[in-house]
């Protein structure tokens, strides 16, 4: 049976071992550099998957992660980050890791293997039509993941595969496949190094730009961000300074009023009505900052 690309030895470092510690770095950084262009290369087809995705959130659907090892934490991280980053509620952000939230930390063995189990973890989930579930598979092949594209098809849920192989089963089982084509890794087979790189960038450009269409920033700010510490409540307090050309104290006064939401204390600011007016001007605008001030 052939390898998949990823899991082949590259023909550039086959004395790896021998190398010196300049030329080893050197070896690794340029090889990282390989995974922009692999996601440069599928931007067609991201650009299609936030368009179909879009519209599901906007109903109110969640963005499912599935994955297993690098890929399942991979794609964890990303849905946790969108709280903080864009207020997203983190139920709507769940992440299914093969053989469960313990192997976020302890490989659990042949948990990926699976396939069965990755279908029931998202049938618990009770998936609907306005579900987005990503499914992250550097192999493509991955049993645990398959299961769960199968799952998320049969609820019409939309099923978009990520996977770094360009003739994975993964992509004939996703409604979107987003190949990431990062070929050999310098130390062969462990896709944790470029083919986990490649995977990172794709989720933060899918899950940023479903974000900005989904009106959560206003012009490059975010403004939906959610202050749960010191340096959000510091990021807040910029971002209203700057977006309403306000200073300190009166963006303070806003953000009190508000309830320290970023978007209510803006349009408080540069209309010059109360958090209630700027609220309902916001509803009315479906939280889109832009709109909202030009009603």
């Amino acid at each position: 049976m052939q390898a998949p690309g990823t899991e082949r030895p590259h023909p550039a470092h086959a004395e790896l071992d021998r190398y010196d510690t300049p030329t080893l770095v050197q070896a690794f950084v340029a090889d990282q550099a390989e995974a922009a262009a692999a996601v440069a290369r599928a931007a067609s087809e991201l650009a299609q998957a936030v368009d179909a995705a879009v519209p599901r959130l906007a109903r109110g659907g969640r963005l499912i992660y599935v994955g297993a090892g690098t890929s399942g934490r991979l794609g964890l991280l990303d849905g946790v980050e969108l709280l903080p980053t864009f207020g997203w509620p983190r139920e709507r952000a769940p992440a299914l890791l093969a053989g469960g939230d313990g192997a976020l930390f302890v490989a659990v063995e042949g948990a990926e293997d699976d396939r069965a189990a990755g279908a029931a973890d998202l049938a618990a989930r009770a998936p609907t039509a306005d579900d987005v579930v990503l499914l992250i598979a550097a192999s493509g092949s991955t049993p645990y993941v398959l299961g769960a594209a199968e799952a998320a098809r049969a609820a019409a849920a939309l099923a978009i595969g990520i996977t770094n192989n360009s003739d994975a089963p993964l992509i004939g089982a996703v409604d979107i496949a987003l190949v990431l084509d990062t070929g050999p890794e310098v130390i062969s087979g462990s896709t944790r190094l470029k083919a986990g790189t490649a995977q990172k960038i794709a989720l933060n450009t899918f899950s940023s730009s479903v974000m900005v269409r989904l009106a959560k920033t206003y012009g490059p700010l975010m403004v939906d961000l959610r202050a749960t510490n010191a340096k959000l409540r510091r990021r807040a307090l910029a971002l209203t300074m700057l977006a309403a050309g306000s200073d300190e104290a009166a963006a303070r006064a806003a953000l009190a009023a508000s309830g320290q939401r970023v978007k209510t204390a803006i349009v408080m600011l540069r209309l010059g009505i109360d958090a209630a007016a700027a609220d309902a001007r916001l509803t009315a605008a479906q939280g889109n900052v832009r709109a909202a001030l030009e009603r």
